[in-house]
């Protein structure tokens, strides 16, 4: 019993037992605590598992009795459009009511109360707006053409956003009857591009009688429009630059608008809306004329600005073709009469120019082409020698190698394209024959090519030239030289002598461009540096 008693009354046996007790129990503590822990979080997955589902719709405003003022007691309550159907519902006491917005989704609790603003919805059907109606209200067409009236959501309507306009693509929800967002590119974008074009007069060489002659026509009223009002004279509609293809007419068309520009002020009023033609053809009745609406549209909002605005139509003939010809689908039966209408409308628009561009104009309907509409035609025609002198020195300045002075270079392409170099005998239907030589199918676009082709003729040489080194004491010559463009010259030549239908009577008489001249033979000849044999054509 002593031992027994010395045992249980020894305090280290006691401090020890005290110890592993103590760390026993904090483990417990623990493993409790950590239980709590996962009951607790148990407890809240059962918790949100059991919250009913919440439903989503769209705040439309606060419920007033007085439609003209908001009162406190309104903010409790508000209009929601939500699964198909309008519906008035209360607002929670715990709800930011600056958060409710028009247009902005809301989130509803299970007694169909508002719970919570979750922002706009970005995602929806797309609509053009065709036109604005108000400030909060736009007139917006669906892509079956059916028509609505929607309104604006609130970021729309601010002061520094995006306004909507004509011709823009917009993301809304028909049902709600809302505008939510202007999507960037818009459906005149990609038909239109709006510039300032950056090429000038001076960019432009052999074609001084028709700068002028556009100059008079398009920047006299914009230059001098007191004169023009004294003289009761209103400015052209419109003007079509017509001739063979390469010749500049498009840059002619750019080239004004870049002047209106500079005589403006700032070089950034001006507007140079290039038609990409083809592209407004669809297969939809109704979608082409729709399309030409939207462009003149936007050219009439940017003309109220007070700037100048023209209207570009390259390639007029693919799109305005004479009507009851037979050639086409007569999808031009509608289409040239939009274009008539809006030509018409344009007349109280002084700041808006239509320039067309053709190479085919004998296919444009006759009525776009009468006085009062194209009032001005100018004849874009091919360069002659010195024109060409003016045209090459565009494209062979100082700045690049050459191996002779720059003029004398020019001097002796000019001379070798130009030389008596036979490519077609044209027999006419009253037995005249015509001789053409390749001279007489030069443009600025085949003198740009050869100019082109001689540089890269130049490159290769010097690459050649520098994997081989010349002997010591022999000087290397580098950089363009005369027999560079005349190599290019020849191949330019050779290509056109490969050019479909160039043997086809029909296509003669259209190309030599004389009414009544009906070419009834063709002989192609082969040129001085090809071996292809001659070609005899006759109807």
């Amino acid at each position: 019993m002593q031992e027994a008693s010395h045992a249980v009354t020894d305090p280290h046996e006691l401090r020890r037992a005290n110890a592993a007790l103590g760390a026993r129990n904090q483990k417990l503590a623990e493993l409790l605590k950590a239980t709590r822990d996962k009951m607790a979080r148990l407890t809240a997955q059962l918790e949100e598992l059991a919250v009913p589902p919440s439903t989503y719709g769209t705040f439309l405003e606060f419920s007033s009795s007085n439609s003209n003022a908001i009162d406190a007691a309104s903010l409790k309550y508000a209009e929601v459009f939500t699964a198909g159907r309008r519906m008035r519902l209360a607002i929670s006491p715990r709800v930011d009511t600056s958060e409710l917005v028009p247009g902005v989704m809301v989130r509803l609790g299970e007694a169909s109360q508002i719970v919570e603003a979750c922002g706009f919805d970005t995602t929806g059907s797309l609509a053009t707006l065709v036109e604005m109606v108000g400030t909060e209200r736009a007139l917006v067409a669906e892509p079956n053409g059916e028509e609505q009236v929607l309104r604006l959501a609130q970021p729309l309507t601010e002061q520094f956003c995006h306004r909507p306009r004509a011709g823009d693509t917009v993301l809304v929800d028909a049902k709600a009857g809302y505008i939510f967002e202007v999507i960037p590119k818009t459906e005149v974008a990609k038909l239109a591009l709006e510039e300032v074009p950056d090429v000038t007069y001076q960019d432009i060489g052999g074609l001084d009688r028709q700068i002028e002659q556009i100059q008079d026509a398009v920047e006299l009223p914009f230059a001098h429009p007191d004169l023009y009002r004294e003289y009761d004279l209103k400015p052209p509609k419109g003007v079509l630059l017509y001739g063979p293809p390469g010749c500049g007419k498009t840059l002619i068309a750019k080239a004004v608008a870049n002047s209106l520009a500079q005589r403006i002020g700032n070089g950034s009023q001006s507007y140079f809306i290039n038609v990409k033609g083809p592209e407004l053809l669809n297969k939809f009745v109704g979608e082409t004329e729709r399309r030409i609406r939207l462009i003149f549209e936007r050219a009439r909002e940017l003309a109220e600005e007070g700037r100048p605005v023209i209207v570009f139509f390259d390639e007029m003939e693919s799109i305005f073709r004479t009507r009851g010809s037979g050639v086409s689908s007569d999808m031009e039966t509608t289409v040239v009469p939009q274009l008539l209408t809006e030509l018409d409308g344009v007349e109280g628009l002084s700041n808006v120019i239509v320039i067309g561009a053709t190479n085919r104009e004998e296919l444009i309907d006759p009525a776009i082409l009468r006085p009062g509409r194209l009032d001005v035609k100018i004849k874009v025609e091919r360069p002659n020698a010195q024109d060409a002198l003016e045209i090459f020195a565009r494209y062979l300045t100082p700045s690049v190698p050459t191996q002779e002075p720059v003029a004398r270079l020019i001097e002796q392409a000019v001379e070798y394209m130009y030389r008596d170099n036979p490519f077609v005998e044209l027999t006419l239907f009253d037995g005249t024959t015509e001789l053409w030589h390749y001279r007489d199918f030069a443009s600025g676009a085949m003198i740009a090519n050869v100019v082109d082709r001689a540089k890269k003729l130049a490159i290769k040489e010097q690459i050649a030239a520098d994997n081989h080194p010349a002997p010591e004491g022999e000087e290397r010559k580098v950089g363009i030289a005369a027999a560079h463009l005349r190599a290019a010259i020849d191949a330019e030549n050779r290509e056109n002598e490969d050019l479909p239908n160039t043997a086809n009577p029909d296509e003669w008489s259209r190309i030599i461009g004389r009414q009544g001249a009906k070419v009834v033979q063709a002989r192609i000849f082969a040129t001085a540096t090809s071996a292809a044999p001659q070609q005899e054509v006759s109807e």
